[in-house]
């Protein structure tokens, strides 16, 4: 499942040209083009799909969604450890046999 997830902006810059921002997610953190969000500031919350800041959040709605995708365990399915997941997998298929 590939989600839409607020994160808070940490840091901007730029990177070959592009407006970038390091985002945390509730503790995860990763890089977000924000082209489609020019003015987005260190500190705003913005809704951030496949690498792309979409939408400006609210810090209550952005914090009660990421309680909840926690919650959900959403989080960790979302940004866990691909190398895990692929364990897990093979893991549940030795299971089955």
């Amino acid at each position: 499942m590939c989600l839409a997830v607020p994160g808070r902006v940490t840091e901007i810059g730029e990177r070959d040209g592009t407006r970038m921002a390091v985002m945390d997610f509730g503790g995860v953190v990763k890089d977000v083009c924000l082209e489609y969000l020019p003015d987005l500031a260190v500190g705003e919350y913005a809704i951030v799909h496949v690498g792309f800041a979409l939408q400006r959040l609210d810090e209550e709605s952005a914090r009660r969604t990421l309680r909840l995708f926690e919650e959900l365990g959403l989080l960790q399915e979302e940004f866990g450890d691909p190398w895990e997941a692929a364990e897990a997998v093979g893991t549940a298929e030795e299971a089955e046999r």
